[in-house]
């Protein structure tokens, strides 16, 4: 029983320290890094400390089983890098054109809706949940996923070659 209580004390201190860690993490972020593009003219919106943490929060809960890293699993050559975004019909490597996406979700070049597969705003009837998320709420996702590479590097949306 003690080595029990033990190895749960060492688990709930790790846990305290995985989670303190992560919170001073958006705090530590300059306001470079926190620098994201706004919409497809160049305008840059700098994103709040707090728009971070639940930006990370929203994606992990809304998006991440299925953008693990920021890979996309049915489409494992086609990730959430900025290379991929910039190069989507229209391009999706801002927040303003992601919020449309995540309202609005189309097929990689654009042709056609894709809203009964991919969760959206849109369906929020098929993916339950999108039901609660608001616009803020998007935001902060997609400037989670903006972020990303900057501090992930490569290894964002870089599919089955790191996962």
């Amino acid at each position: 029983m003690k080595k029990q209580i033990s190895f749960m004390h060492f688990v709930l201190g790790l846990c305290a320290i995985i989670s303190c860690s992560n919170t001073s993490l958006a705090i530590d972020l300059d306001e470079t890094t926190r620098t994201i593009p706004l919409d497809s003219s160049g305008s840059t919106v700098i994103l709040t400390p707090e728009q971070v943490k639940r930006g990370k929060r929203l994606f992990n809960a809304s998006c991440g089983q299925c953008h693990v890293g920021g890979v996309t699993k049915t489409n494992p050559n086609l990730g959430l890098e900025p290379d991929a975004l910039s190069l989507a019909t229209p391009p999706r490597d801002n927040i303003n054109a992601l919020i449309d996406y995540l309202k609005n979700p189309t097929s990689y070049d654009g042709s056609e809706s894709i809203a009964e597969l991919h969760p959206s705003t849109k369906s929020a009837d098929i993916f339950p949940k999108m039901r609660s998320l608001s616009d803020e709420d998007l935001f902060a996702i997609s400037g989670h996923i903006l972020l990303q590479p900057k501090l992930g590097g490569e290894k964002w949306g870089g599919g089955k070659i790191y996962y």
